[in-house]
């Protein structure tokens, strides 16, 4: 996306911008069709196995969630490295509200992305010198909203190629689902309307055309996010209570830091804790999360979280349509940010106070 944003930019931060266009065009001259890497006999079987389920994903996705038939996903590049780039996040020492980048076509955003890690940790260690919190993540894949289909579109990348299936599909979802609406300046409403799209088309693809194994090594790795987003929430919420005390209103910053301190501590705690119950692969999926955790990482969280369960009592308001779901959402993105937001979070408030949602259910009560 901000690739996309580089190359209609100006004058301003050329250095930014030149790595930003550079970096992405460098992405899109690496990819070749999908046929081709299944036709060339240098391509290893499993890498093949995963290509062609990427082609069937692609066409649940037009065909069963309304999701754009274009060229998007149908070129896969290998990019030799762990990421497609990292993304840098920083938030001050008592909020978790993250600083905004702004540029063209994205509008502002809480996060700064770069296609050389160290770069963006240098941009970690220039806001951490401004008093700010910093977290750098690798991003596996990013959108372009649509705006390079004319260059052959969003390719399949290596940086996530290797996923188990379920997580496959959720990724491609998420990715097409930001060429379907995206709203300058609210990088929380793209984000949770994303992950609501991949939530639930997940768990379609999975009902019905993944194998029994998928299913379940899914399940598994489901749940413990399931566990750590609910654990996470509940922080956020305490972190939030911490910096609107009567001691934050007084700036009695030495009495917040320590209540600071106990929030995450006994986050620190209640994690190890889950992590005893967790057996078998990717145990420590998220014990570098934890090490690191800070403001600017529960925030960067917060924007993919959310409003998701907003998004998943309007897909159900809509009757599980997804053409009357995605007008209903573009009626959303028209409100003012802070009356959109408002309306999901009162859309969600009947299901979060009472039963699961049939969603919910499908995907095995979904939390955070």
């Amino acid at each position: 996306m901000l690739a996309a944003s580089a190359l209609l930019a100006g004058c301003a931060d050329l250095g930014y911008y030149w790595q930003s266009a550079s970096g992405h065009l460098g992405l899109m001259r690496a990819a070749r069709p999908v046929p081709e890497w299944l036709d060339d006999p240098a391509t290893s079987e499993a890498l093949k196995t995963k290509l062609a389920l990427t082609q069937r994903i692609r066409q649940f996705a037009v065909a069963e969630l309304g999701l754009p038939d274009n060229d998007s996903y149908k070129s896969y590049a290998d990019l030799h490295r762990n990421a497609a780039l990292w993304n840098v996040v920083a938030a001050p020492p008592h909020a978790l509200t993250l600083k905004t980048w702004c540029f063209p076509v994205a509008g502002c955003v809480g996060y700064r992305g770069y296609y050389d890690e160290a770069a963006a940790n240098a941009e970690a260690a220039a806001q951490q010198s401004q008093g700010l919190e910093t977290a750098v993540y690798p991003v596996p894949a990013y959108s372009t909203l649509g705006w390079m289909n004319w260059a052959g579109g969003d390719p399949l990348l290596s940086t996530f190629i290797g996923y188990p299936e379920g997580e496959l599909a959720r990724l491609v979802f998420h990715e097409l689902a930001h060429q379907v609406l995206y709203v300058p300046d609210d990088t929380m409403f793209n984000e949770s309307f994303a992950t609501a799209v991949e939530r639930i088309g997940g768990a379609r693809w999975l009902r019905t055309h993944a194998s029994e194994a998928a299913r379940l090594d899914y399940a598994q790795f489901d749940g413990r996010r399931q566990q750590f987003r609910a654990l996470t929430a509940e922080t956020r919420r305490a972190l939030e209570a911490v910096y609107g005390s009567p001691a934050a209103k007084a700036q009695d910053w030495p009495a917040v830091d320590a209540m600071k301190a106990d929030a995450m501590a006994d986050f620190r705690q209640r994690y190890a804790k889950l992590r005893e119950g967790w057996t078998g692969p990717r145990q420590g999926v998220y014990d570098g999360w934890v090490a690191r955790a800070n403001n600017a990482m529960f925030g960067a969280q917060a924007a993919y979280d959310e409003l998701v369960p907003g998004f998943e009592a309007l897909f159900e308001r809509e009757g599980e349509d997804w053409t009357r779901f995605y007008a209903a959402v573009k009626r959303l993105a028209e409100m003012p940010k802070a009356e959109r937001r408002q309306a999901l979070r009162t859309e969600a408030a009947p299901a979060t106070a009472g039963a699961p949602t049939n969603q919910q259910q499908q995907q095995g009560g979904r939390g955070g």
